[in-house]
């Protein structure tokens, strides 16, 4: 147990719009870590969801401290994680060439906040982008450094970065991570230069597989997920921060990979037929609109007011 003595943040109001209409809807376990049980709350106001009695920033790390937990240790070791690694260099060349459409540029200045062991920043400084690359876990940065010869940057090093500085920020499911959720996106839009590019994919709980798993879902994954978004509420987000959404994507692998490991939250053991036909079939109801995907890749402007 990891709970007895840490700081935990008790959410009287909505974290994204201070709306009191809030309400638990599910208890969900930590599967990965602790096995502690978290609740998730609603909003009514803004339709994004959030884990209440979250630790907080100085609290969460040892929450991320499990070799199962892959953007951090890399670990190939059972089914799903060989999996993941081979569709890996497909997703990063996808996510490369996606920068450099919506930008118009085949180089630039990248940020990349949440950088795991550095894979997506490697892919863009091969492809000839100046990439500065943060990421708040230590042993992460280390294997960066070992790995790619990454020298990835810490979180705090965010509010020091110069005005319009960057073509693109992407945040490759690293938002519903980060405390500072206002404060990081206020940055972002300060950072960015006028016609930059804010990238964004995280979880949709109002996905099909979401629906199907409920608290299995394995991308609730409290409480390493502060928050959870819906489509119209990460919008709502946005342009309270002076963006415009520009486009939104599909993340069509998530959906697999995330009834994979959600089967075996609900079962106990894996159940590679049931996760296919789910996470399937959760990607035939989003294949007319991205935003019933598992994952959402989000495409913001600056609109150049807040």
């Amino acid at each position: 147990m990891i709970m007895s003595d840490k700081n935990f943040i008790n959410h009287t109001l909505c974290p994204f719009c201070q709306s009191a209409a809030i309400q638990p809807v599910l208890g969900v376990k930590d599967h990965t870590v602790s096995k502690e049980l978290f609740e998730i709350w609603h909003c009514d106001g803004c339709a994004n969801r959030f884990t209440q009695l979250v630790p907080d920033a100085a609290s969460i790390g040892l929450y991320y401290q499990s070799a199962a937990y892959i953007s951090h240790s890399d670990t190939n070791k059972g089914l799903i994680n060989r999996l993941y690694h081979l569709v890996r260099n497909y997703t990063l060349r996808s996510k490369r060439k996606l920068i450099q459409r919506v930008t118009g540029k085949e180089k630039g200045l990248l940020l990349d906040v949440g950088a795991g062991i550095g894979a997506f920043a490697d892919a863009m400084r091969e492809a000839g982008w100046e990439v500065t690359a943060l990421e708040p876990d230590e042993t992460a940065r280390q294997r960066a450094k070992t790995k790619y010869g990454l020298e990835l940057q810490a979180p705090e090093t965010l509010y020091t970065l110069p005005d319009a500085r960057y073509d693109a920020i992407s945040l490759w499911h690293v938002l519903e991570h980060v405390h500072d959720l206002h404060g990081y996106l206020q940055t972002f839009a300060r950072i960015l230069k006028p016609g930059g590019k804010l990238v964004i994919a995280v979880p949709n709980y109002t996905s099909y597989d979401a629906t199907v798993y409920q608290q299995y879902w394995a991308a609730y994954d409290v409480p390493r997920h502060l928050y959870h978004f819906s489509p119209a509420g990460m919008e709502l987000l946005a342009q309270q921060k002076g963006f415009r959404l520009e486009t939104t994507l599909p993340m069509w692998f998530d959906s697999l990979y995330v009834s994979m490991l959600s089967e075996q939250y609900k079962n106990g053991k894996s159940n590679l037929p049931g996760a296919l036909r789910t996470g399937i079939w959760s990607n035939v109801k989003a294949f007319s609109n991205a935003k019933k995907c598992s994952s959402v890749i989000y495409v913001f402007s600056k609109t150049g007011s807040v």
